[in-house]
């Protein structure tokens, strides 16, 4: 028995303290995000592949070797000394070495070591994308557990409505119509959460997936948020150079096309060359040897037609990425101006709904309850009343819903986490 208790007491402890551990705020989901997506490995992965492929960026032309006969007759009987007269032909044995032109090394060193910038800078623009969604799913669970509470209340004043119903009824005051009405809604009332339930339950599938965790793993969310203030913000091409991640890749295939245009010019520069044959003679002749410095011209106009056709092309493709920078600044530009103006004016909705339509709503309801009460109202009154209240209080919880929505959005354009 005591062991039993003792595995009971320890058994609750635990789920006390998983239950505990299981309520997220939004912050250790974007952290669980960035440690563990499959996104960020995938980048990871792709960057650690550029570096090393960067690393081989200064190698040389392989050296070639050769082996065979040399100015041979075909007349194997030349190959033999006769009397004083030595042999034809040579056994030669050669190699031959090109050196790479330190300038073209070091110009595609630098545009290897670069190629990795710009796949780090779309890794972060796609966790932005990846956090939004994120924070997106977050606040509209906070909205489904603030219209359930909603609900569980309009539930209990329901509840309420028919049982005074029922009584009033049976004794003759009351007319059938406004409790089958309240009966209705009570059944609208319950099928609203089980919908609620079902969308939360949908968030939490959505949030396990982007923390790459079973997307049944059971967890609670802290339901504390915050409407920011963004009315002392320029949107302007500056802070989209400075915060955007796609922008900044977009900087990124700029510099690496600058890079890939010194790695052509370099290209055009000499390259120059080492050969050595050694020659064994037939017939008693003498070994003999060359020793030849070679060099190659690529700059020649014959055959430096496709670099520099490269390096034209690269200038205009230049050229053209900071025209897609600069309109896509500009584009986010507007829409951030835009949704700017959208929050302000569902702030203000909010501030009218919190300080007149809803208290209004409440003391109405209030003087109807007493009223239904005391005998001095009836309950389609009261109905009419609660159905008022319960419409202004879901529209003012709706109009949270779009002001954060708006502020993801906000977010997302200027990458703020």
């Amino acid at each position: 028995m005591l062991q039993n208790k003792l595995l009971s007491t320890l058994f609750a402890l635990m789920v006390a303290f998983s239950s505990h551990s299981q309520t997220l705020k939004l912050n250790n989901i974007i952290d669980s995000i960035r440690a563990s997506h499959p996104l960020v490995k995938m980048y990871d992965n792709e960057i650690r592949s550029m570096d090393e492929a960067a690393n081989g960026a200064r190698s040389w032309m392989p050296p070639q070797l050769g082996f065979g006969q040399f100015m041979t007759p075909y007349d194997v009987r030349l190959w033999h000394r006769e009397r004083d007269i030595p042999g034809m032909g040579f056994v030669m044995v050669s190699g031959e070495q090109m050196i790479p032109n330190s300038k073209k090394l070091d110009a595609d060193e630098r545009y290897m070591k670069a190629m990795s910038s710009v796949e780090k800078e779309k890794k972060k623009a796609s966790l932005n994308e990846l956090i939004s969604d994120a924070k997106q799913f977050y606040f509209e669970w906070i909205i489904l557990k603030k219209k359930l509470g909603i609900l569980a209340e309009n539930e209990k004043i329901l509840d309420f409505m028919i049982k005074n119903a029922e009584i009033r009824y049976k004794n003759g005051l009351e007319k059938i119509s406004s409790y089958y009405k309240a009966k209705a809604a009570l059944g609208d009332v319950k099928n609203m959460q089980l919908m609620f339930e079902n969308d939360i339950h949908e968030k939490r599938i959505r949030l396990n997936a982007l923390m790459d965790r079973n997307a049944l793993t059971n967890f609670d969310i802290d339901t504390s948020y915050a409407l920011r203030d963004y009315s002392e913000i320029v949107f302007d091409s500056t802070l989209f150079f400075t915060n955007r991640s796609d922008l900044k890749s977009l900087d990124q295939e700029i510099n690496l096309t600058q890079l890939k245009q010194e790695s052509e010019k370099a290209a055009l520069k000499p390259q120059f060359g080492i050969r050595y044959d050694n020659m064994i003679g037939f017939g008693g002749q003498p070994m003999q040897y060359t020793l030849m410095g070679m060099v190659k011209i690529p700059m020649a106009k014959w055959s430096s037609k496709m670099n520099k056709a490269n390096i034209e092309s690269l200038k205009w493709k230049t050229y053209a990425i900071q025209s897609q920078k600069e309109m896509m600044a500009n584009e986010y530009s507007g829409m951030a101006y835009g949704m700017r103006n959208e929050l302000q004016l569902k702030k203000k909705q909010l501030k009218l709904y919190e300080e007149n339509i809803i208290p209004v709503l409440k003391n109405n309801y209030k003087t109807m309850q007493l009223g239904y009460e005391q005998n001095t109202e009836e309950l389609f009154m009261l109905y009419d009343a609660w159905e008022r209240l319960n419409m202004k209080q879901l529209e003012y919880v709706e109009l949270i819903n779009q002001s954060l929505r708006i502020q993801v959005t906000i977010e997302r354009i200027i990458e703020k986490e």
